[in-house]
């Protein structure tokens, strides 16, 4: 099927103070859409980024059947533009889909409508340390009706954001003993929509109480520690790294199995595991827990400085030359085109 393009009579780049930008609050001049009707993906158009109009039955609404993906896109010195493991993104939206019994999206159709767009909203990629586009393909239910089914229609689109580098302040972090964002047999391992709006209240309570964001655990026993936040968890004890291994409560990781990858052709002791609560605790107590740090695309490492649990607080020491230090650079550089990617991770947008 042919994709159509509508372009935007005038830019509005313009408008955009690229110096100060919050993150994915401004957004290009286009966006791709497709729709699936009668069966099949159809009718795919890039177009103005403008509202969409909904009937107020859609079941997106009433029924959560919605699914995204995080992407980024940079311009090197050369004006080459580059995306990161974007396959991944594709098979995993996919995986999502199929979860909460949507139709998966063509591959072929998922590219051209991505490096299309990019091409043509190129300008708002913007060269220089710390800056990228960062990309929000997503899927939502449209047909209208609130019969509890699975809907019959969707809408398949990318939107982009420019965005600078993610700093998160200090981050300290309560460790969950009661809520959990998932459980056996559920939607965690999918990027639902739902399972972020049921972060949020957890979050809010945390932040209250004067820290960052939640390390969720278990739901049925609260021992194992699975992700931080919206990001999946790393922890260092003495010089091995720690993460849990993915399940159908943790989600498959893009960054989080970037960096697993590069530690163990770096050589650093790097174990994936169950990892219980009272052994991150433990070595905290002992001194021996140095790092902490989140794993996600918006910010690739985030470190966490402090915990608490069960009202229990832990500093972690300044470590110099940290691994999360190490890591953020060293992936940031091969996602930028400013090192070797003997890993073939880098994808050139053409």
């Amino acid at each position: 099927m042919a994709l159509h393009i509508e372009k935007i009579a005038k830019s509005r780049i313009s408008e955009v103070d690229f110096n100060n930008l919050q993150f994915g609050h401004e957004f290009t001049d286009h966006m791709f859409e497709c729709d699936f009707e009668d069966g099949e993906w159809q009718n795919p158009v890039i177009k103005p980024y403008q509202p969409i109009l909904f009937d107020p039955s859609a079941k997106v609404f009433h029924y959560g059947q919605a699914v995204f993906e995080g992407m980024k896109a940079y311009k090197d010195d050369d004006d080459k533009i580059w995306l990161f493991r974007p396959e991944q993104n594709q098979e995993r939206i996919n995986i999502s889909a199929e979860r909460l019994d949507m139709p998966s999206f063509p591959k072929d159709l998922f590219f051209e409508g991505l490096t299309t767009l990019l091409k043509i909203d190129s300008e708002w990629i913007q060269k220089g340390e710390g800056n990228s586009l960062y990309i929000r393909p997503f899927i939502i239910a449209t047909e209208h009706g609130i019969s509890a089914s699975a809907s019959n229609r969707y809408k398949f689109m990318i939107i982009c954001s420019p965005v600078q580098a993610y700093y998160a302040g200090e981050v300290r972090v309560v460790i969950a003993d009661k809520y959990s964002r998932s459980a056996n047999g559920g939607v965690g391992y999918a990027k639902a929509a739902g399972n972020y709006a049921g972060s949020f209240y957890p979050a809010r309570l945390a932040r209250e109480k004067g820290f960052q964001q939640v390390v969720w655990t278990d739901s049925c026993t609260h021992e194992y520690l699975e992700e931080a936040g919206v990001m999946n968890v790393f922890f260092r004890i003495n010089n091995t790294l720690l993460t849990a291994p993915t399940s159908d409560r943790i989600l498959d990781g893009i960054t989080r199995k970037s960096i697993i990858q590069f530690l163990e052709s770096e050589g650093i002791d790097i174990e994936v595991r169950p990892i219980k609560v009272t052994e991150i605790v433990e070595a905290a107590r002992k001194g021996e827990l140095l790092e902490m740090f989140g794993a996600g695309t918006a910010a690739v490492v985030s470190p966490i400085l402090g915990f608490s649990h069960q009202g229990e607080n832990f500093e972690l020491p300044k470590v110099e030359n940290s691994y999360a230090s190490f890591i953020k650079k060293s992936i940031t550089a091969i996602q930028q085109n400013k090192a070797e990617d003997k890993f073939g991770w880098r994808y050139e947008v053409k």
